[in-house]
């Protein structure tokens, strides 16, 4: 793989006009496709074959339009003594209802005056829309109309907010992206000292960022994605993107200072750096695409369009990166190149200091880890719903003011469906449950043989409490019944993902143990760097529940209200930290493994390893860093979550971990830390990560030209 990448590098680099028309006819093209060819997309999620799902089809079958159409509710509230009962302000409200219904799309709009939804101190009430279609169908110019036929019948003092699937919108803000890029700008500068080698990766970052984000538009007109599929595949793609294009630049600039040109040099560069790229980048990919192994379609969906956008940016790096630094030349340099120094490198200082106390820095580091990492036990999962959208949203206004018009319950009812002779019997029963507020009376289906009763909790939508009174409706004995609704779909998608969790950890760390094995030819430094990667994996569980599940310095990152983290939250977090996890490990151990093969002793060859390693893994976590601290920003509270997760992670992952627990611990094991046994030494293939054998095929071609 090497020697076929070392070409490319060359003709990249020789034909690097033609290789910039390809990548620029590429973009054109997406865009075209992403204007002629996107849909809409959904910030609903659903599992097939679960109970609620089959439900929410028996809904459909049974009663009609049924469980998949969109639906809004539009809340009422007056203050002081008014009543929305008086004169003026019902016929605010009936007005609103009419000018509801006319609204594009709208099929029914039943009022609270119609379905007797009003509170008891007639201050706050709500109108259920009902729409033909489902939401992924709804466009923004519905919602806009909808919005703008309540806003316009406010008067009279009566307030109007919308809350529901329908009012959910994708928008996103730019600041994110734009900080961890001003962020990336200022470390590859202090990295680089030239302001073309730090464009360059941030340019061809973006490049591979667009390319990714106009095919996953052009997806959107064929597949059903979520609205938070683009911002997980912006931050990865601007991570790796910037990163791999780091490493390649690297080592071009290391091969021109050894005098040689810049063909070779960019050949040289991508046969081993850009070998490990290919091997990073797979690591990413393969965790991604493992998410289809949940069975869980939407994820599956996220996981794939997020590996597809990091494989652009690997295939950028090999072809585009290389045709720029053709046009940059050696302007890649700092104006003032020193041929020598001697000062000792960062990495070289780090490592004798770990090396000299690794007694004291392993167990400081995994003291660190283990405060970080202890308020996990305390973790709770759900999905997100309209209490967790900003406190000036209207969909959080509305939210609120349900829970304080009618109770915390009444923003999730539960749907119960069931046989009609057995309707009564099971309205009584569930009235006895615990933390049930209403059962109301029956509805029953035209044919006549099956019931729907609507149950509202006590508690709120992803409290324990209601979690418990589903599973106490399911396991109450009544024959046929289910039970459905938002709520129940939603509590059913958690305990699915759950349940996902360990399976998928167990293929991660699976296959973290058997590249790293074909890697560095070792047992024991794979199970070294999965157990640091659990480790990582979980200072960052710690981190998110002690901020937003328990609220401790929410103010600092503009947490407006905390609950159970997001259900999607871990499988992703140990997806994308583990393939960033094994990109550390294999650009500091992988020089460290050639050092001790070519006879240095096992500290030695540990020093060696962080002394070329060190300086650009640093710069490359602070870039990570960065870009995913960026969207801390955002509003949706799934990117906030995992923006803030993946950073505080890969700080743990690059800092503790990777430059301080694992020079320790290879220093304590010592010879013993590359030991395999002959017979696997035999039976697995050799992965030239590096580029080894390149280099020596190289310097022996250097070798025969040199003139006796």
């Amino acid at each position: 793989m090497a020697t076929l990448l070392y070409r490319l590098g060359r003709f990249s680099f020789r034909q690097r006009r033609l290789t910039l028309a390809v990548w620029v006819t590429v973009l054109a093209l997406f865009g075209i496709g992403a204007v002629t060819l996107s849909g809409p997309t959904s910030n609903a999620f659903s599992i097939p074959g679960t109970e609620s799902s089959r439900a929410m089809e028996v809904l459909e079958e049974k009663f009609g339009g049924g469980g998949d159409t969109a639906s809004a509710k539009v809340v009422f509230t007056v203050s002081g003594p008014a009543k929305l009962t008086g004169g003026e302000q019902r016929a605010v409200v009936d007005t609103a209802v009419a000018q509801l219904g006319k609204a594009p799309g709208v099929a029914t709009v039943t009022g609270p005056f119609e379905a007797k939804t009003i509170s008891q101190d007639q201050q706050t009430a709500y109108a259920t829309v009902t729409y033909a279609i489902p939401a992924a169908d709804i466009s923004v110019d519905d919602r806009k109309a909808l919005q703008e036929a309540g806003d316009r019948a406010e008067a009279a003092g009566v307030r109007i907010e919308f809350s529901g699937e329908v009012t959910q919108t994708a928008e996103q803000s730019h600041a994110a992206e734009a900080i961890g890029i001003a962020v990336a700008a200022l470390v590859l500068m202090l990295t680089f000292g030239s302001l073309v080698a730090a464009g360059l990766p941030l340019l061809t970052a973006l490049i591979g960022v667009g390319v990714g984000m106009l095919g996953i538009q052009i997806a959107t007109g064929f597949f059903d994605l979520s609205s938070s599929t683009s911002a997980l595949a912006t931050m990865l793609g601007l991570a790796v993107g910037i990163d791999y294009a780091l490493f390649v630049v690297s080592r071009f600039r290391h091969e021109l200072a050894e005098g040689r040109t810049g063909e070779e040099a960019a050949g040289r560069a991508v046969g081993t750096a850009g070998s490990a790229v290919v091997f990073a980048g797979l690591t990413v990919i393969i965790a991604l695409a493992a998410l289809s192994v949940t069975g869980i379609p939407f994820l599956a969906a996220m996981g794939w369009a997020a590996a597809a956008t990091v494989a652009v940016a690997v295939v950028i790096t090999l072809s585009l990166v290389p045709a720029l630094l053709g046009f940059a030349g050696r302007r890649i340099l700092p104006k003032r190149h020193r041929r020598a120094s001697a000062k000792v490198p960062f990495g070289e200082r780090w490592a004798r200091g770990v090396l000299r106390h690794r007694w004291a820095a392993l167990l400081v580091s995994l003291g660190l880890i283990a405060v970080a990492a202890w308020p996990a036990q305390d973790l709770r999962l759900a999905l997100p719903d309209d209490s967790t959208a900003a406190v000036d949203s209207t969909q959080r206004k509305a939210y609120d003011q349900l829970a304080e018009g009618f109770g915390a319950g009444s923003n999730g009812p539960l749907v119960v469906v069931l046989p009609a002779d057995s309707a009564e019997q099971a309205r009584q029963a569930i009235g006895r449950l615990t933390d049930v507020v209403m059962v109301t009376a029956p509805v029953v289906s035209p044919g006549g043989d099956t019931a729907m009763l609507t149950v509202v909790p006590a508690s709120a939508p992803t409290s324990e409490a209601t979690k418990d009174l589903v599973h106490a409706m399911r396991a109450s004995g009544i024959p046929g019944l289910a039970v459905t609704g938002t709520t129940a779909v939603n509590i059913d998608i958690s305990e699915k993902l759950s349940d996902a969790l360990i399976p998928y950890l167990a293929i991660v760390v699976g296959l973290a143990f058997v590249l790293l094995m074909l890697v560095f030819r070792s047992i024991v430094v794979p199970i070294k760097a999965t157990a640091g990667f659990l480790l990582s994996v979980a200072a960052a569980f710690g981190a998110l529940v002690f901020i937003f599940q328990q609220g401790h310095l929410a103010g600092l990152i503009g947490l407006d209200s905390t609950g159970p983290l997001v259900s999607i939250m871990p499988i992703f977090l140990i997806g994308i930290l583990f393939g960033l996890a094994m990109d550390y490990e294999v650009f500091l151990v992988t020089r460290a493994r050639e050092e001790f093969v070519h006879g240095a002793g096992p500290d030695e060859a540990v020093i060696a390893g962080m002394s070329h390693g060190a300086r650009v893994v640093t710069a490359a976590a602070l870039i990570m860093m960065s870009v995913f601290a960026g969207f801390i920003l955002a509003d949706d509270t799934i990117i906030k979550m995992l923006g803030f997760g993946l950073a505080f992670g890969v700080a743990v992952d690059a800092f503790l971990v990777r430059m301080t627990i694992v020079p320790a611990v290879m220093s304590l094991l010592g010879r013993s830390a590359w030991w395999l046994p002959r017979w696997l030494d035999r039976i697995l293939p050799n992965v030239d990560v590096e580029g080894e054998r390149l280099t020596r095929q190289l310097a022996g071609a250097e070798r025969e030209r040199v003139p006796v």
